[in-house]
């Protein structure tokens, strides 16, 4: 069994896409992206004993790893939905043009993408399609 499957990983964060509070639901944007950063900070305080066995940091440009939860579900949500087994979830990127910082947590995670080649990913449930017959 997978990390991926043990700590339900699909299942939960599917929960958090979902439960993102919203407040203009009929803007024509529609729901809002989340960053990796989000998702896990979300995961690890819905799931605190999962995340304490799962035992990677959320990341953050201080952490000093390069294994953390942002970056592992960052890294498989994008190879499951390259592979079409995410249908229902799209990602796309902030770019870091002209951004010099982007914290979580009142300033306590960093991003450590910004002011990098690497633009930073996000993600969301896409809008169900209503088809009339």
């Amino acid at each position: 069994m997978t990390m991926w499957e043990k700590f339900e990983f699909e299942k939960r964060i599917r929960k958090i896409l979902k439960r993102t509070k919203y407040y203009q639901k009929d803007h024509h944007f529609k729901r809002p992206f989340l960053t990796a950063y989000q998702i896990a900070i979300a995961y690890a305080n819905k799931y605190p004993e999962d995340f304490k066995k799962i035992n990677k940091p959320i990341g953050g440009k201080d952490v000093g790893k390069r294994n953390t939860l942002a970056q592992y579900i960052a890294g498989e949500l994008s190879r499951r939905m390259k592979a079409g087994k995410l249908p229902d979830i799209e990602g796309g990127f902030i770019s870091n043009d002209n951004l010099s910082e982007i914290s979580f947590q009142k300033g306590k995670i960093i991003s450590s993408l910004t002011c990098t080649p690497y633009d930073l990913s996000i993600f969301r449930l896409k809008e169900k399609k209503v088809v009339f017959i």
